[in-house]
């Protein structure tokens, strides 16, 4: 409770949580010359430097390294036998992390803004009270308050499971060893990535998912083919089971399926999704309303329900990737200042970084048809492409789904080397309102990866 001796600090921006969107709204509006004033419970610079984005793909970069060296004799060179060094794969990704966390840093001090380390609890409208870090608390209101906590990855409520010491997306990359049997549950983004990963650095990987496949919301062509790519590394994928309980004995984890099968891991890894950043908040408080998962509610210009509120990022369900966040500060930077920007209609990529790359952007064959629209589909196997055979990597499918009377282009699945490149030649395309015909006869330098846009869009299978 505040008392009525406490100090409340009028600013005009309160930034709670310092994720993409927050960090970089509140050093705009700090540089303005407006006071801001941003709480941030831990992580500097958020989730994405510290530990999701950043890091994991830095342990990518090294995974996909000792792949290539374990092939380098295809290539001419003979480099000897790869072996995996965690010490220094460990300060390999800390230290693009710390260097990375000491840029926010400074460009928080230099923005203007006061950057507050504690935890924010709202106890009226578009108030918060502050436990500091340091001891003490500060009560401050803002003119405009924008919710950006973020999520923690999601603990099912499996039996057994919290007692056995699993490991998530965030505590996995701090491990001491590399696991001899590594079992995943689940098959998203974040399953597969680690799960090859780790492949690659020597565990025996297990994948278990309940879907029928890998990657549900994918085409079934496109995620069968990436599918017998981890199989290719060593990725052992088991759909359509269900973890019943799990429990660790000895050091042992014992795994046991719906089906009656039971697996023996040395450690387990949970990527199941990723929860909201909202119990202790006091949303209540601040007119703040959640849906039944704890996201908070938004509208398209993502204001809530309470005068002068906003949410941001995944903890407004936004789609959970770095960029998006980035847009929603645009949107919201626009609305506190009167505009009328949405998110409705959005173009949002993204980026499976498995090897090789799964990159997508728009419909899939499967949305595009329950629109009812006459769609063409072109299919180019990736070894078709003359600079994914200087690299040697041959492995992959591109496809792209097309509107047969406005030569539209409605959606690309790009699964092969470099394809989060290449996709925003697609995108960029897509904005402008392009026919495919403009990548089917544009001029682009052989041999890169994007010169397989002109064959793809020659390759029609429907």
């Amino acid at each position: 409770m505040i008392g009525s001796k406490d100090a409340v600090e009028d600013v005009d921006l309160l930034v709670v949580g310092g994720g993409k969107a927050g960090k970089t709204l509140a050093m705009d509006t700090a540089r303005s010359g407006r006071r801001v004033v941003m709480v941030e419970r831990g992580m500097i610079g958020g989730t994405c430097i510290n530990v999701a984005c950043i890091p994991t793909k830095s342990l990518v970069t090294s995974a996909r390294l000792a792949r290539r060296a374990a092939s380098a004799r295809s290539l001419g060179l003979n480099l000897g036998k790869v072996e995996v060094d965690l010490r220094q794969l460990r300060s390999h990704k800390e230290g693009v992390v710390s260097d990375m966390v000491a840029l926010n840093h400074r460009q928080f001090l230099d923005s203007g803004m006061d950057f507050v380390l504690g935890t924010a609890r709202f106890v009226a409208e578009r108030m918060v009270e502050i436990g500091l870090d340091g001891g003490g608390r500060r009560v401050v209101r803002g003119a405009d308050v924008v919710i950006n906590t973020g999520t923690v990855p999601h603990l099912p409520l499996i039996p057994g499971l919290a007692e056995a010491d699993p490991l998530t997306s965030e505590t996995i990359m701090d491990l001491d060893r590399i696991p001899d049997r590594l079992a995943v549950i689940g098959g998203g983004y974040v399953g597969l990535e680690f799960a090859q990963m780790f492949a690659v650095f020597g565990s025996r990987v297990t994948v278990l998912d309940r879907n029928e496949r890998l990657l549900p919301h994918e085409d079934a062509d496109v995620a069968g083919v990436l599918a017998e790519c981890l199989r290719e590394d060593g990725v052992e994928l088991l759909p359509r089971v269900a973890v019943k309980e799990v429990a660790r004995e000895d050091g042992v984890v014992r795994v046991l399926l719906d089906d009656g099968r039971s697996l023996a891991a040395d450690d387990v890894l949970v990527a199941t999704g990723r929860d909201p950043v909202t119990r202790d908040l006091g949303l209540d408080a601040a007119g703040v309303r959640t849906d039944a998962r704890g996201f908070v509610r938004v509208d398209d210009g993502l204001a809530t329900g309470a005068p002068r509120t906003w949410a941001v990022g995944d903890v407004a369900g936004s789609p959970q990737f770095t960029h998006v966040s980035l847009d929603d500060y645009r949107i919201v930077k626009a609305n506190i200042a009167g505009g009328a920007r949405s998110t409705a209609g959005r173009l949002v990529p993204w980026n499976l970084f498995t090897d090789p790359e799964l990159a997508r952007v728009g419909l899939t064959e499967e949305q595009a048809r329950a629109t009812g629209r006459d769609v063409r589909v072109a299919k180019l196997p990736v070894r078709a492409i003359p600079r994914a055979r200087t690299l040697r990597e041959t492995r992959g499918v591109w496809k792209a789904v097309v509107d047969r009377d406005t030569e539209e282009i409605l959606g690309v699945a790009l699964l092969g080397p470099d394809s989060s490149e290449v996709l925003t030649v697609v995108q960029t395309a897509m904005w402008a309102g392009m026919p495919f015909t403009r990548l089917r006869d544009g001029l682009i330098a052989h041999p890169t990866m994007a010169e397989g846009l002109n064959a793809l869009f020659t390759s029609w299978v429907d």
